[in-house]
Protein backbone atom coordinates (compact mmCIF):
# COMPACT_ATOMS: atom_id res chain seq x y z
CA UNK A 1 0.00 0.00 0.00
CA UNK A 2 1.18 3.31 -1.23
CA UNK A 3 0.28 6.52 0.84
CA UNK A 4 0.48 9.41 -0.99
CA UNK A 5 -0.75 11.92 1.25
CA UNK A 6 -2.03 12.28 4.79
CA UNK A 7 -3.46 14.82 7.80
CA UNK A 8 -4.97 14.49 10.65
CA UNK A 9 -8.25 13.83 8.48
CA UNK A 10 -7.84 12.30 5.31
CA UNK A 11 -5.63 9.74 4.01
CA UNK A 12 -5.25 9.22 -0.15
CA UNK A 13 -3.43 5.77 -1.00
CA UNK A 14 -2.42 4.94 -4.84
CA UNK A 15 -4.48 1.24 -5.00
CA UNK A 16 -3.17 -1.85 -6.89
CA UNK A 17 -5.61 -3.08 -9.65
CA UNK A 18 -6.26 -6.51 -6.97
CA UNK A 19 -7.40 -4.68 -3.83
CA UNK A 20 -11.38 -4.13 -3.24
CA UNK A 21 -11.86 -0.81 -1.62
CA UNK A 22 -14.86 -2.17 0.60
CA UNK A 23 -15.37 -5.89 1.96
CA UNK A 24 -17.69 -7.75 -0.41
CA UNK A 25 -18.59 -11.48 -1.14
CA UNK A 26 -15.30 -12.90 -1.46
CA UNK A 27 -14.61 -12.42 1.67
CA UNK A 28 -11.03 -10.69 0.09
CA UNK A 29 -9.32 -8.15 2.56
CA UNK A 30 -10.50 -4.72 1.82
CA UNK A 31 -8.09 -1.40 1.16
CA UNK A 32 -10.36 0.00 3.77
CA UNK A 33 -8.91 -2.65 6.78
CA UNK A 34 -5.23 -2.50 5.35
CA UNK A 35 -5.24 1.51 5.73
CA UNK A 36 -7.29 0.85 9.27
CA UNK A 37 -4.05 -1.43 9.85
CA UNK A 38 -1.86 0.86 9.09
CA UNK A 39 -3.23 3.41 11.18
CA UNK A 40 -3.62 1.75 13.89
CA UNK A 41 0.33 0.74 13.99
CA UNK A 42 1.62 3.89 12.73
CA UNK A 43 0.02 5.73 15.81
CA UNK A 44 -0.08 2.56 18.06
CA UNK A 45 -3.87 3.05 18.79
CA UNK A 46 -6.00 0.86 21.35
CA UNK A 47 -8.81 -0.01 19.45
CA UNK A 48 -10.77 0.65 16.77
CA UNK A 49 -9.71 3.17 14.50
CA UNK A 50 -12.14 5.38 12.49
CA UNK A 51 -11.70 5.31 8.37
CA UNK A 52 -14.31 6.46 6.89
CA UNK A 53 -14.79 5.01 2.59
CA UNK A 54 -15.82 8.46 0.49
CA UNK A 55 -15.87 6.74 -2.62
CA UNK A 56 -14.94 3.57 -4.18
CA UNK A 57 -13.17 2.49 -7.31
CA UNK A 58 -14.04 -0.74 -9.18
CA UNK A 59 -11.63 -3.95 -8.58
CA UNK A 60 -9.31 -4.27 -11.77
CA UNK A 61 -8.53 -0.70 -11.54
CA UNK A 62 -5.58 1.32 -10.15
CA UNK A 63 -4.84 4.41 -8.11
CA UNK A 64 -5.96 7.22 -6.18
CA UNK A 65 -8.82 6.41 -3.31
CA UNK A 66 -9.85 8.93 -0.60
CA UNK A 67 -10.39 8.20 2.80
CA UNK A 68 -11.47 10.30 5.95
CA UNK A 69 -9.77 9.90 9.23
CA UNK A 70 -12.49 11.73 11.24
CA UNK A 71 -16.57 11.98 10.82
CA UNK A 72 -16.13 15.71 10.13
CA UNK A 73 -14.25 14.83 6.85
CA UNK A 74 -16.16 12.52 6.13
CA UNK A 75 -19.73 13.84 5.69
CA UNK A 76 -18.19 17.08 4.11
CA UNK A 77 -16.19 14.90 1.41
CA UNK A 78 -19.56 12.57 0.97
CA UNK A 79 -21.30 15.99 0.40
CA UNK A 80 -18.39 17.11 -2.35
CA UNK A 81 -18.30 13.57 -4.41
CA UNK A 82 -21.82 13.68 -4.54
CA UNK A 83 -22.04 17.80 -5.51
CA UNK A 84 -19.27 16.52 -8.51
CA UNK A 85 -16.74 19.00 -6.36
CA UNK A 86 -14.13 16.43 -6.53
CA UNK A 87 -12.18 16.59 -10.03
CA UNK A 88 -11.07 13.39 -10.87
CA UNK A 89 -8.77 12.29 -13.64
CA UNK A 90 -8.02 8.80 -15.04
CA UNK A 91 -5.51 7.63 -17.99
CA UNK A 92 -6.77 4.74 -19.81
CA UNK A 93 -5.40 2.65 -22.25
CA UNK A 94 -7.38 1.33 -25.36
CA UNK A 95 -6.23 -0.68 -28.79
CA UNK A 96 -8.35 1.27 -31.28
CA UNK A 97 -7.44 5.18 -32.20
CA UNK A 98 -10.71 7.27 -31.31
CA UNK A 99 -12.03 9.01 -34.35
CA UNK A 100 -11.77 12.17 -32.50
CA UNK A 101 -8.46 13.52 -30.81
CA UNK A 102 -10.72 14.81 -27.80
CA UNK A 103 -14.31 15.29 -27.33
CA UNK A 104 -17.06 15.08 -24.51
CA UNK A 105 -19.27 11.84 -24.46
CA UNK A 106 -22.96 12.20 -22.83
CA UNK A 107 -24.87 9.06 -22.69
CA UNK A 108 -27.85 7.35 -20.40
CA UNK A 109 -26.69 4.48 -18.80
CA UNK A 110 -28.51 1.28 -16.86
CA UNK A 111 -27.06 -0.80 -14.50
CA UNK A 112 -27.93 -4.66 -14.40
CA UNK A 113 -27.01 -5.74 -11.52
CA UNK A 114 -27.13 -8.98 -11.91
CA UNK A 115 -24.84 -8.62 -14.49
CA UNK A 116 -23.07 -6.09 -12.83
CA UNK A 117 -22.60 -4.45 -15.97
CA UNK A 118 -23.75 -0.86 -17.44
CA UNK A 119 -25.19 -0.23 -20.62
CA UNK A 120 -24.98 3.16 -22.65
CA UNK A 121 -27.76 4.61 -24.71
CA UNK A 122 -27.51 8.01 -26.99
CA UNK A 123 -31.11 8.76 -25.62
CA UNK A 124 -32.42 8.59 -22.26
CA UNK A 125 -34.64 5.15 -21.72
CA UNK A 126 -36.30 4.18 -18.34
CA UNK A 127 -34.31 3.99 -15.20
CA UNK A 128 -31.07 5.33 -16.75
CA UNK A 129 -28.94 8.41 -15.81
CA UNK A 130 -27.08 10.60 -17.21
CA UNK A 131 -23.29 10.08 -17.42
CA UNK A 132 -21.06 12.75 -19.06
CA UNK A 133 -17.03 12.41 -19.91
CA UNK A 134 -14.02 14.51 -21.18
CA UNK A 135 -11.10 12.47 -23.38
CA UNK A 136 -8.64 13.35 -25.06
CA UNK A 137 -5.74 11.67 -26.69
CA UNK A 138 -2.48 12.23 -25.02
CA UNK A 139 -0.15 9.47 -25.90
CA UNK A 140 0.44 6.40 -28.32
CA UNK A 141 3.02 3.27 -28.45
CA UNK A 142 3.44 0.63 -31.49
CA UNK A 143 -0.06 -1.05 -30.24
CA UNK A 144 -2.08 1.39 -28.25
CA UNK A 145 -3.40 4.42 -27.27
CA UNK A 146 -3.20 6.65 -24.13
CA UNK A 147 -6.02 8.37 -23.42
CA UNK A 148 -7.14 10.86 -20.32
CA UNK A 149 -10.22 11.09 -19.12
CA UNK A 150 -12.04 13.45 -17.09
CA UNK A 151 -15.16 12.66 -15.24
CA UNK A 152 -17.95 15.37 -15.33
CA UNK A 153 -20.42 12.61 -13.46
CA UNK A 154 -19.52 9.48 -11.28
CA UNK A 155 -22.10 6.35 -12.72
CA UNK A 156 -21.48 2.59 -12.47
CA UNK A 157 -18.70 1.04 -14.60
CA UNK A 158 -19.26 4.97 -16.65
CA UNK A 159 -15.47 5.23 -18.00
CA UNK A 160 -15.39 1.47 -18.66
CA UNK A 161 -18.90 1.70 -20.53
CA UNK A 162 -18.85 5.09 -22.48
CA UNK A 163 -15.57 4.38 -23.84
CA UNK A 164 -16.78 1.11 -25.21
CA UNK A 165 -19.60 2.62 -26.85
CA UNK A 166 -17.60 5.02 -28.87
CA UNK A 167 -15.73 1.88 -30.06
CA UNK A 168 -12.60 2.19 -27.65
CA UNK A 169 -13.12 -0.87 -25.20
CA UNK A 170 -10.08 -0.43 -22.13
CA UNK A 171 -7.31 -3.12 -22.56
CA UNK A 172 -8.35 -6.16 -20.31
CA UNK A 173 -11.79 -5.22 -19.91
CA UNK A 174 -13.51 -8.52 -21.28
CA UNK A 175 -16.82 -7.22 -19.29
CA UNK A 176 -17.04 -4.12 -21.83
CA UNK A 177 -15.40 -6.30 -25.36
CA UNK A 178 -11.82 -6.37 -25.32
CA UNK A 179 -10.57 -9.64 -26.67
CA UNK A 180 -8.58 -10.56 -24.14
CA UNK A 181 -7.62 -10.32 -20.46
CA UNK A 182 -4.91 -8.88 -19.09
CA UNK A 183 -2.83 -12.02 -16.76
CA UNK A 184 -3.13 -10.55 -13.57
CA UNK A 185 -7.28 -9.89 -14.05
CA UNK A 186 -6.42 -5.77 -14.34
CA UNK A 187 -8.11 -3.68 -16.50
CA UNK A 188 -5.88 -0.44 -17.77
CA UNK A 189 -7.69 1.90 -16.60
CA UNK A 190 -5.62 4.12 -13.52
CA UNK A 191 -7.23 6.70 -11.27
CA UNK A 192 -4.48 9.46 -12.11
CA UNK A 193 -5.23 12.93 -10.88
CA UNK A 194 -7.67 14.24 -7.54
CA UNK A 195 -7.96 17.55 -6.74
CA UNK A 196 -10.26 19.31 -4.23
CA UNK A 197 -10.75 21.31 -1.25
CA UNK A 198 -9.77 20.20 1.70
CA UNK A 199 -12.80 19.26 4.00
CA UNK A 200 -11.78 21.39 6.81
CA UNK A 201 -8.67 23.56 6.32
CA UNK A 202 -10.00 24.78 2.50
CA UNK A 203 -6.72 24.13 0.89
CA UNK A 204 -6.69 22.87 -2.24
CA UNK A 205 -5.40 18.99 -2.46
CA UNK A 206 -4.07 18.22 -6.16
CA UNK A 207 -2.29 14.70 -6.08
CA UNK A 208 -1.11 12.36 -8.77
CA UNK A 209 -0.60 8.42 -9.01
CA UNK A 210 2.51 7.29 -9.83
CA UNK A 211 1.50 4.63 -13.25
CA UNK A 212 1.15 1.20 -12.80
CA UNK A 213 4.98 -0.74 -13.16
CA UNK A 214 5.73 -2.44 -16.55
CA UNK A 215 6.48 -1.43 -19.91
CA UNK A 216 2.98 -1.20 -20.84
CA UNK A 217 1.99 2.12 -19.10
CA UNK A 218 6.05 3.55 -19.40
CA UNK A 219 6.24 2.58 -22.82
CA UNK A 220 4.01 5.46 -24.43
CA UNK A 221 5.15 8.72 -26.92
CA UNK A 222 3.22 11.66 -25.39
CA UNK A 223 1.29 13.48 -28.05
Amino acid sequence: MKVIYEDNHIIVVNKTASEIVQGDKTGDVPLSETVKEYLKEKYAKPGNVFLGVTHRLDRPVSGLVVFAKTSKALSRLNDMFRLGEVRKTYWAVVKNRPKELEGELTHWLVRNEKQNKSYAYDKEVPNSKKAILRYKLIGHSQNYYLLEVDLQTGRHHQIRCQLAKMGCPIKGDLKYGFPRSNPDGSICLHARRITFIHPVSKEVIDLTASLPGGNLWNGFDMD
